[in-house]
């Protein structure tokens, strides 16, 4: 079965589905997106991906008239068309062709859906490396902490840590504070406490994220956003990773650098399972 996308207003065949050359998403990488997952035919904190997008479209002017209810109801027609139950989505938003005057351009709305490929067991059993990337995020760039489509140096930093056999790389701030992976947010397990850098470093307020915090929150399990630098990675007992697709991943090894004793931490287990129980409430599945 060819794959069917929303593109515009209207489901087509992948094969039909076609972007203008002066799209400003395309050009310029004037655009947002969203990965989302599905779990038993049910988008996983969909309401939260919807007011992240709606929330940064406001902020970076991308022309958004779309309310949640049609962006709700096309993306449940993506999953219906393609058959699929556990699925990966994403949603892109650009602010369409740059052809024209400019209150008559019309926003590039594109949305897709595949089969998931999740990450493999063995990384959430035995943890997986990451490395520290040697380029900074820059606090001052207007862009920062909003999920756009210039994506590239993420990208090219991923490709690096990915040469290196590691899955993540963790990026720090100009002024070395810590801020986030590539494709994740991070959080230190230290003495029972979590932490995690604050979103005003600033760094993407993750869906995955926010539901951690949620979940600490109603355990009563101490949680602290603030900045944190080299040496508290260093010195944590625990180190996750956390995105929509991949869930709670452990972290084992930082580089050469042993995170604890080598082995998956009691609290991300336990996030692990409470994050596995959110899951099941939302969706009537567990994953």
């Amino acid at each position: 079965m060819m794959e069917k996308v929303f593109l515009n207003d209207k489901l087509m065949g992948i094969d039909k589905a076609h972007i203008s050359v002066t799209d400003s998403g395309f050009l310029y990488g004037a655009g947002l997106f969203e990965t989302m997952r599905s779990y038993g035919g049910v988008v996983f904190s969909l309401k939260d991906h919807l007011d992240r997008l709606f929330a940064s479209a406001g902020v970076l002017s991308i022309n958004n008239p779309y309310d949640r209810e049609y962006l709700t109801d096309a993306i449940y027609k993506v999953l219906e068309a393609n058959k699929l139950t556990d699925a990966r989505f994403r949603l892109t938003l650009s602010n369409g062709p740059m052809a024209g005057a400019e209150e008559e351009r019309k926003p590039t709305l594109l949305i897709t859906a595949t089969k998931l490929q999740p990450y493999p067991g063995e990384y959430y059993k035995k943890g997986v490396m990451v490395i520290l990337s040697a380029t900074r995020q820059n606090t001052f760039e207007p862009t920062c902490g909003h999920k756009t489509t210039s994506y590239f140096s993420r990208m090219i930093t991923l490709n690096i840590a990915h040469q290196q056999r590691a899955t993540e790389a963790l990026w720090f701030t100009t002024d070395n504070r810590l801020a986030e992976g590539c494709v994740s947010n991070v959080f230190l397990v230290k003495d029972s406490v979590i932490y995690t850098p604050r979103i005003a470093t600033p760094v993407l307020a993750g869906i995955a994220r926010k539901n951690v915090c949620k979940i600490a929150l109603s355990n009563s399990i101490k949680l602290v956003e603030k900045d944190l630098n080299i040496d508290d990675v260093l010195g944590a007992d625990e180190i996750f990773l956390t995105n929509i697709i991949m869930q709670i991943m452990p972290v084992t090894a930082v580089e050469k650098h042993t995170v604890g004793d080598g082995k998956v931490g009691a609290m991300t287990q336990r996030l692990q399972i409470s994050y596995g129980e959110l899951i099941e409430s939302q969706c009537g599945k567990d994953k």
